[in-house]
């Protein structure tokens, strides 16, 4: 099924933006009369019909309409350290949205190999991924954050951080709560520092392990995405 996104259409707008207009009208040589499936990025999902098929503004009106389309089981936000090779960061953003998850904070901290984010070409691979894997609702992406001024201000249900560190740590799907509003904290390649860890616990995060082996950043945050839609299953 060929989703698009207008994230206007919940203003009463019906039009589709630039870019959907072209690839629906240039690209799939839809015309008047054509119907399209579109998604909002809030859970609405709509099903239209094309009124004006220009290729930089198409405009549709709404035959039908689902409020809660394919919702997610879960509400899983993760805070993770943007990795050195972008690529490898879109690929984490481009699998968890496939997954499900509902929030994701990149963070800076004191290990970080990244320190700049470019928000607009990130929420557009939320945006692919997201009519990719058949769903209406889009991740939210919040800017780039320091750990210790996330950690401060996090007030979620579960609260974890994923570390490296020897302690005891319990594995996810031994702490995680079916149903709760949980917050991850996954950090760089080089680990959180031990201050850092200790401010999370300090602040009631809980520390966990996401099994024996070493993982990339971008893995991890993959394994705790897939971990919690298999508990919520």
């Amino acid at each position: 099924m060929q989703l698009f996104y207008s994230p206007e259409i919940t203003k009463q707008q019906f039009h589709l933006p630039e870019g959907e207009s072209r690839h629906a009208i240039k690209v799939l040589r839809k015309g008047k009369g054509a119907i399209l499936q579109v998604v909002d990025g809030e859970g609405g999902y709509y099903k239209v019909e094309i009124t004006v098929a220009n290729h930089k503004k198409c405009e549709f009106r709404v035959v039908d309409k689902v409020k809660q389309y394919n919702p997610l089981p879960n509400r899983l936000h993760i805070a993770i350290a943007p990795t050195k090779n972008n690529d490898r960061f879109e690929w984490f953003l481009e699998k968890a949205t496939e997954i499900g998850i509902t929030e994701i904070t990149p963070i800076v901290c004191d290990h970080s190999e990244r320190k700049v984010i470019k928000e607009e070409r990130l929420t557009k691979v939320l945006i692919s991924a997201m009519k990719q894997s058949g769903q209406a609702f889009l991740p939210k992406l919040n800017p780039l954050t320091k750990l210790s001024d996330l950690i401060k201000v996090q007030s979620m249900e579960s609260k974890y951080i994923a570390h490296c560190e020897e302690q005891a740590q319990k594995k996810l799907n031994e702490l995680y709560k079916k149903g709760s509003k949980s917050l991850v904290l996954i950090g760089p390649e080089g680990d959180f520092s031990t201050n850092e860890i200790t401010l999370a616990l300090d602040n009631n995060f809980k520390p966990i392990s996401l099994g024996n082996n070493r993982l990339r950043t971008e893995t991890a945050g993959v394994v705790v995405c897939s971990t919690i839609n298999l508990l919520e299953s």
